[in-house]
């Protein structure tokens, strides 16, 4: 096993994706999946995460900050970027998936998100479509390549964005996957990859956005995740288009591992 998909999007943030419509449109049946349930972690399938969905859309969100609290209270619940990472680290795993990743923001809580420091210190490297269009996305990759994290991108030496469309961020370079290009024994953290979401398949429309963080602020208030409720408002506002949209980046992240792996 190479590689383990995070589960908290999967979780929390497809609302308007029922377990059907996972079912039919995974199409990695190969893909391990994790999460953590009543304090063990748990690596399956498609289908066999389906039935812990099922019973976690009241789950916690697991990042590499609670996961040992976690694992010893017995608690339940979907893991995030860095609690993926987390669990990588335990089990030997030298990559983890993600879609939308966490970074430097106006977000309780995660001002700072685990994210990052789990990419400087957690010796596993991060396939991610991007930092979240919330957040400040030149200060987060700032960050991350003062604090030695090499940031790439998949296909090009910037990133504008998330579901949106933004300024262009510039990166440190571009991922070779030629063989004669790829490091002895894989890829070497710290290392985060950033498989962007094509840019014709995001939106321009900034007031989405902007009803998504008045929602997650709203959520915030009332001691809930900002992330969940905002991509909830997203997915209202999109009639489910960016539900399906990160759904397929999911899978082209785990896609790539597989082929770099």
């Amino acid at each position: 096993m190479n590689y383990l998909v995070e589960t908290a999007l999967l979780t929390h943030g497809l609302c308007s994706l029922s377990n059907d419509y996972l079912r039919k449109h995974w199409t990695l049946s190969e893909a391990p999946i994790a999460w953590v349930r009543r304090g063990e972690i748990k690596i399956g399938s498609m289908e066999e995460y389906l039935s812990f969905r099922t019973e976690a859309q009241s789950a916690i969100r697991i990042d590499c900050e609670i996961l040992e609290k976690a694992l010893a209270e017995r608690l339940s619940g979907a893991l995030t970027a860095s609690g993926t990472m987390a669990v990588c680290r335990k089990l030997g795993i030298p990559v983890a998936v993600t879609c939308g990743m966490g970074g430097i923001g106006d977000i309780k809580g995660e001002e700072l998100c685990p994210d990052l420091p789990a990419l400087a210190e957690i010796p596993v490297s991060l396939i991610s479509s991007g930092p979240k269009d919330m957040l400040d996305r030149q200060s987060t990759v700032s960050w991350l390549t003062s604090h030695g994290v090499q940031v790439v991108g998949a296909k090009r030496d910037f990133c504008t964005g998330y579901l949106f469309i933004g300024a262009p961020v510039k990166l440190q370079g571009t991922l070779k996957l030629s063989d004669s290009e790829r490091q002895p024994g894989g890829l070497h953290p710290p290392l985060l990859i950033i498989n962007e979401i094509p840019e014709e398949n995001r939106s321009s429309d900034l007031r989405i956005l902007a009803e998504a963080v008045a929602e997650g602020k709203r959520a915030e208030a009332e001691g809930r995740y900002f992330h969940p409720a905002a991509n909830g408002k997203i997915d209202e506002l999109t009639e489910g288009r960016s539900s399906k949209i990160q759904l397929t980046s999911l899978l082209e992240n785990a896609e790539l591992a597989k082929q770099l792996l």
